[in-house]
């Protein structure tokens, strides 16, 4: 399986270094920041042609765009769809994939058919709509479909355009509940493509695999059988991936014919500070301040960079402060570096995206907004701030610079936390591993049971129907009955209520209604924030940045969704804190683990945000903790927890270790880790510890997933717990702190204000826990795939 990236022999003699990046190391200060250099070689573009079935018209204007042909990779995919046969096409990033799904696509336009587009953003089907219209032709009538087009322009498009680009949630909460009056578009429905695929995983992953099922059913409905073209820079194991998410069997194609440039990718640590953080911790300087001060350098430099960050406020931040930064070298550079992410109106996102592409700016700090986004070529170098969740992430993010076959820089700046400090010291972690498997449940009945009251209410379900949603649907059916959802009767299942079925399904997992940021002296929306991200980002107090303006939240009002801001210039950010209670309600499976035992099954979770902490934007200096009054939030979700038995913790007490300290640190570190080993965030899951939990009457660790119903997360962590809570210990014993820091045992989000924590206790927790000599850790999710004939070179830092 083809689905390597590249490694390199630890012993390579290459000592090579773009231009950008001797450009960073200038400061002598910052050679020792810098823990890998890797090197990635350019490759050769294999040979091109043309298909037979392609019409001259098509090619005509393809010629006339500069595409002589298709390359081995786009025709074979393209041959497979022509044919009939679904088919997933998963190469490098900037590799040509659209050309392999829109020249079948446009051909089967052309001979009467129509084609439906989905994409996971905005800007990407912004970006696919200029490329058809770029074909200029008549034939073909494309339109996107989505939260941003006007009312009178929607009813044109159900008419008239026969080639749609939209998102899983207009699909979900529009064109299917209204699928007669898009009858005529279903009738000659011949294509669907899913593109950047890998994106659709977790909880809003199965939401759309029982979309795309839906979907499937009503072109039966019209006598349409389309054919599936999936689409994805980054999927391992990409057939079955493909067939968990679509319920169809899937051809593959991997092997990558496009030119690539070569790209230097470096590893690097922001040092330490001065400054002490909670209990004396050492504190490294920001991820934030570090990457504003590299995106300036590269932009004085005239480098386009991207700088990829973790949050919307952090987008704002890095711009805000590089801005600072080169208005100090000239007044008119600021107006070169911008932030682009979610939440911003329609018509800003576009001016940025234009001022992309025309070089007005040379610097933008983004969200993963821009991961799935627009074709941008010319860029130089590439900023992620922070481990990015997975592997396939990280090298999507990387290989958005050289996308026009130039050389490329690549820089993944570690953020004071427990895996990025770790992947920055274990290059071995992310080098020459396989991108991760996709991780969905569409069994999940808290996503299963909404999407078939859904489809019983756009037709009413049959027995031939449970074969489509798969073989939980039968039980998730009687459960509806039972709860009065649906009503059976002898033709099949049928939804009888008044309000709308697809609102029962909240695919994002927000979980409500957007809240809506409003300056409160003028009353201008300045955007959006997801419901459960309201008790965190914009509640009382907090800091919020929108388009570099500062602002302070006056006011949050959950009920009437809400949140009143003031401008204002803090010199301090604010980090939300919470605390939560577990209950077990049933151990699933269960095995030995050393002298305890792991469990995966399903809790109770009551988590509440309790208070915020102020730090200085530039140094992370705590400055204080102010308290909140929100409501507790509840969910019914799966978890891992391990349990010791007290003839096994009782050497710890004896030691003078604090027990509950232990448990805590460990807990707060496998967290951290987790997301090396699941395809997560560590913002996707949570954790409790205690040194006697009541339903266990032992120490028990739990680390949970954050949606309702569980996202795999947590099962994962079952399944590879040996290699992950081994990983963990280690990420702890290796940090150079003497009692821990954010590195190895503190959390950004600890409600207990990381106290107790005891580190040497936690290594010996988990030494006890894990007594055997321990396997190498390997945190790939899949079998590796072979060593490239082009391996590039890796040496030590300059």
């Amino acid at each position: 399986m083809p689905n390597w990236k590249p490694v390199t022999p630890t012993t390579s003699p290459s000592r090579r270094a773009g231009p950008p990046l001797a450009r960073l190391l200038a400061t002598p200060a910052r050679r020792e920041r810098v823990t890998h250099i890797e090197h990635v070689p350019a490759r050769q573009a294999g040979e091109a042609r043309w298909p037979e079935w392609v019409g001259e018209l098509l090619v005509s204007r393809l010629r006339n765009l500069g595409v002589d042909g298709l390359w081995e990779h786009q025709a074979t995919a393209a041959e497979h769809a022509h044919r009939g046969r679904n088919v997933i096409i998963s190469t490098g990033t900037a590799s040509g994939k659209s050309l392999a799904y829109l020249v079948p696509a446009v051909s089967e336009i052309l001979s009467g058919g129509s084609v439906l587009y989905l994409t996971p953003t905005k800007a990407l089907a912004a970006d696919q709509l200029r490329s058809v219209r770029d074909l200029k032709l008549a034939q073909v009538r494309p339109a996107t479909y989505d939260g941003d087009t006007p009312p009178d322009e929607r009813q044109w498009v159900r008419k008239h355009a026969n080639y749609v680009l939209t998102n899983p949630d207009m699909l979900h909460r529009s064109m299917l509940p209204r699928h007669s009056a898009w009858s005529s578009f279903w009738r000659r429905l011949r294509l669907v493509v899913v593109d950047e695929c890998h994106g659709y995983r977790g909880v809003f992953g199965s939401h759309v695999a029982q979309i795309l099922r839906r979907l499937r059913r009503i072109c039966g409905r019209y006598g349409a059988e389309p054919v599936f073209v999936l689409v994805s820079a980054t999927v391992s194991d990409p057939a079955t991936a493909a067939m968990r998410l679509t319920g169809l069997e899937m051809a593959e194609v991997t092997t990558d014919a496009s030119p690539r440039g070569s790209t230097t990718f470096a590893l690097w640590e922001p040092p330490l500070t001065d400054l002490r953080g909670e209990g004396g911790a050492p504190v490294r300087r920001t991820v934030t301040a570090e990457t504003a001060d590299l995106l300036s350098d590269l932009v004085v430099d005239d480098v386009r960079t991207l700088a990829f960050v973790r949050s919307r406020r952090a987008a704002e931040m890095v711009s805000l402060i590089a801005r600072d930064h080169l208005g100090e070298v000239s007044p008119e550079l600021p107006a070169r570096v911008a932030a682009y992410r979610a939440g911003y109106l329609a018509e800003d996102r576009r001016l940025l995206e234009k001022g992309l592409r025309s070089g007005a700016i040379m610097g933008l700090a983004t969200t993963s907004a821009l991961e799935l986004g627009i074709d941008v070529s010319g860029l130089d170098a590439v900023l992620i701030a922070g481990w990015p969740g997975t592997r396939a992430s990280l090298w999507q993010q990387a290989g958005r610079a050289g996308r026009d076959g130039q050389d490329a820089l690549a820089v993944l700046i570690a953020r004071d936390d427990p895996l990025d400090t770790y992947l920055v010291h274990h290059p071995e972690a992310l080098f020459g591993r396989p991108v991760e498997a996709i991780v969905l449940d569409p069994d999940n009945p808290y996503v299963l049971g909404p999407h078939l009251c859904a489809a019983a209410a756009e037709i009413p379900l049959t027995e031939d129907d449970l074969a489509v949603f798969g073989p939980a649907s039968g039980a998730a059916l009687d459960d509806l009955v039972a709860r009065g959802m649906l009503r059976r009767r002898p033709q099949g299942w049928f939804w009888t209520r008044r309000e709308r079925a697809a609102d029962l399904a909240d695919i994002r997992g927000s979980g409500g209604a957007p809240v809506q940021v409003v300056e409160a002296a003028t009353g201008r929306l300045l955007g959006t924030v997801d419901e459960p991200s309201a008790h965190t980002a914009v509640h009382t107090g907090a800091v919020h940045i929108h388009q570099g303006e500062t602002y302070l939240v006056e006011l949050l009002d959950l009920d009437a969704g809400v949140a009143l801001v003031s401008s204002a210039e803090p010199d301090y950010s604010t980090f939300a804190r919470d605390v939560t209670d577990i209950s077990v309600l049933e151990s699933l499976r269960s095995q030995p683990l050393g002298p305890g035992e792991l469990h995966f099954g399903t809790v109770e979770v009551t988590r509440q945000v309790v208070s915020f902490l102020k730090r200085r934007v530039h140094s992370g200096e705590v400055l204080g903790e102010e308290p909140l009054d929100l409501p507790p939030r509840t969910l019914r979700t799966r978890a891992v927890w391990w349990t010791l038995p007290d003839s096994s913790v009782a050497p710890l007490l004896a030691e003078g270790f604090h027990l509950g300290g232990a448990a805590h640190a460990a807990e707060h570190a496998a967290i951290g880790l987790l997301p090396l080993f699941a395809t997560c965030d560590r913002w996707d899951i949570g954790g409790v510890s205690t040194e006697l939990h009541m339903d266990t009457g032992l120490l028990t660790v739990f680390v949970y997933d954050g949606h309702e119903g569980g996202a795999g997360f947590a099962e994962r962590g079952y399944s590879r717990a040996h290699e992950w809570l081994t990983a963990t210990r280690e990420a702890i014993a290796s940090c150079e702190c003497d009692r821990g820091c954010p590195s190895c045992i503190q959390s950004p989000k600890c409600g207990n204000g990381n106290d107790p924590l005891d580190k040497q206790g936690a290594i010996t927790l988990l030494d006890t826990l894990l007594p055997t000599p321990p396997p190498t850790p390997n945190p790939t999710a899949v079998h590796p795939g072979p060593t490239p004939p082009d391996a590039p070179q890796r040496r030590p830092p300059t």
